[in-house]
């Protein structure tokens, strides 16, 4: 029985192996598969052919990707430049977004108050603790707007 090392495999072959485990945006695929040392061109034909499969899709990639991140308590503008940063266009991104938010998984106030409830105890006596709040939501991706009202909502759940 002949084995096939790895140096044999085709672009295919690695793409799969790689899709087994987690979904990848096209770009990212294209980068693994050069990493390997496959040609541009056959790199380009099997991303084209896995697409017209279904077994690789930026936008299930987006969506996986979204959904993973509000899990991680991470805001919309963190996400929104990891995205973009993977390879994904902006009309991508943006649809990414519109599914995750009429599915109701996208709750950014909500997030950000859940955010900061579980990782302070409360608004903050000082202006130091208050802003060391603000850049720990900022840092997370949310907006000013968002961080704003979790400061002000994050802990009044935590008095009823």
């Amino acid at each position: 029985m002949l084995e096939r090392t790895a140096s044999d495999a085709t672009p295919r072959d690695d793409a799969v192996r790689l899709l087994a485990r987690r979904e990848y945006s096209r770009a990212e695929l294209a980068e693994r598969l050069a990493a390997k040392g496959h040609a541009d061109d056959s790199i380009a034909e099997c991303l084209d052919d896995l697409a017209e499969q279904g077994l690789q899709s930026d936008a299930r990639f987006a969506e996986s990707f979204l959904r993973s991140r509000i899990f991680r308590g991470q805001g919309p503008v963190k996400i929104r430049l990891e995205l973009e940063r993977r390879g994904l266009g902006r009309e991508e991104v943006q649809a990414a977004f519109a599914a995750s938010e009429q599915a109701g998984e996208a709750d950014w106030p909500g997030l950000a108050c859940a955010a900061l409830a579980r990782r302070f105890t409360g608004p903050g006596d000082t202006p130091r603790e208050r802003a060391r709040r603000e850049r720990f939501l900022a840092s997370r991706g949310f907006d000013f707007d968002q961080v704003r009202h979790a400061l002000a909502h994050a802990w009044d759940s935590a008095s009823d």
